[in-house]
């Protein structure tokens, strides 16, 4: 336990997890949190190539309001607009996400969008010139939210919303916690209709994340017990994927993960995405919001390992860590050669699961690596406070080319 005192922070939720978990408790869900017109939000691929939104329907009777199936990857701001409109046409009273990260994120915007009554550039967060960022206050209240997801991912149970907005030079941002989701199902079935591909993508995202976290040496007693457990679901469940990628049973180990990440979080753990053990995601977000082919897990998985390498300055404490975490720990090992061993671990997990490990692997242009450095600086997730844009456009490009 560290030497000084912390805080932790709690919010109302309720999950579901198993089989027929819809059938069994989302019309209740829908009426503990008072609602009568339950609108589900999802992508075409949802409603079209498998029978979860079906199943909602027939679950939720005459609570149900319909259904608005055009989010698009990286959670468009247009596609966001169109799903309000719909959203408010049909009544709608709740919101349910189905899909991935980048369903249960429109689906928070859409909530936003219903509730606000001010324009949505006035109310993302504001980048103004040599000042930190910074989001202003959402007071209006949400409607309710149930998130249904398809896939592991981090956005299952928190309240930032980040939107695609070709005509940006950054995301558009926001952040309200009345958006967090009152349920969330894990239902067997809707993971099960997702294809192994898009799961072994999205668990590198979290397992990714969870290597990072184990650096951290100052976590309070209820965020390291709830950052251990996820880690060992996420290191047992995502090897296991190569050889059983149809296992109901890693599919939802890895959405517990990512759940109990997130609650770690909230019980004081940084989160640590500027860490060396981390990647880096300002650079993993710009590639896959550029390239809509790109998968959240593949600009993940390429820059993971050349970011350790590079580091210069590491913590002796947090390397050993996570050499241990990966069984790569020797004793009497420095702590140079543990990052090393670290980097090289992941690497040939990631290339065993099929993952990619160099830029090269995704047909990045080497001419397109100064946008995609521009475009890390203005993002609040990896850095909320004021910006330095020619160092961290220098940290992208450098980075970018040793992952080449």
């Amino acid at each position: 336990m560290s030497d000084n005192g912390f805080r932790a922070a709690g919010y109302p939720w309720r999950l579901h997890c198993g089989r027929q978990a819809l059938e069994q408790g989302l019309k209740e869900a829908v009426q503990r949190a008072g609602a009568r017109r339950a609108f589900v939000v999802c992508s075409p691929s949802i409603n079209r190539r498998t029978d979860t939104v079906r199943r909602i329907a027939a679950a939720l009777g005459e609570f149900h309001a319909g259904v608005f199936d055009a989010i698009e990857k990286d959670s468009t701001y247009a596609s966001v607009v169109a799903a309000r409109e719909a959203a408010a046409a049909a009544g709608a009273d709740l919101l349910i996400a189905v899909g991935g990260g980048s369903v249960i994120v429109a689906t928070r915007a859409v909530a936003i969008f219903l509730a606000e009554k001010d324009e949505p550039f006035r109310i993302m967060t504001q980048y103004p010139e040599g000042k930190p960022a910074f989001s202003p206050r959402l007071m209006a209240p949400k409607p309710p939210i149930i998130n249904v997801p398809t896939t592991p991912n981090s956005a299952m149970n928190r309240a930032g919303t980040g939107l695609k907005n070709p005509d940006l030079d950054h995301r558009m941002e926001f952040f309200d916690p009345k958006t967090r989701p009152q349920a969330i199902f894990l239902d067997e079935e809707a993971l099960l209709a997702t294809p192994a591909d898009l799961i072994r993508s999205t668990g590198t995202t979290v397992f990714a994340g969870l290597v990072g976290a184990r650096a951290q040496l100052d976590a309070n007693p209820l965020a390291a017990g709830d950052e251990d457990q996820a880690f060992r679901l996420a290191w047992r469940a995502y090897r296991r994927l190569a050889e059983e990628p149809d296992e109901a049973a890693l599919r939802l180990d890895l959405c517990l993960a990512a759940f109990l990440q997130n609650r770690a979080e909230d019980d004081g753990l940084r989160r640590f995405r500027g860490g060396v053990f981390s990647g880096n995601y300002a650079v993993s977000t710009a590639l896959h919001v550029r390239y809509p082919r790109v998968g959240q897990g593949e600009s993940t998985s390429v820059v993971h390992a050349p970011r350790i390498r590079l580091s210069e300055e590491i913590e002796p404490r947090g390397a050993r860590r996570v050499a241990e975490a990966l069984e790569v720990w020797r004793d009497g090992m420095a702590t140079r050669d543990a990052a090393l061993a670290v980097a090289d671990a992941l690497e040939r997990l990631y290339g065993r699961m099929g993952m990619p490990t160099r830029l090269r692997q995704l047909d990045i242009p080497r001419e397109d690596f100064p946008r995609i450095a521009g475009e890390t600086v203005k993002n609040f997730n990896a850095n909320a406070g004021a910006r330095s844009p020619e160092a961290q456009v220098a940290e992208a490009m450098r980075l970018l080319e040793a992952a080449y």
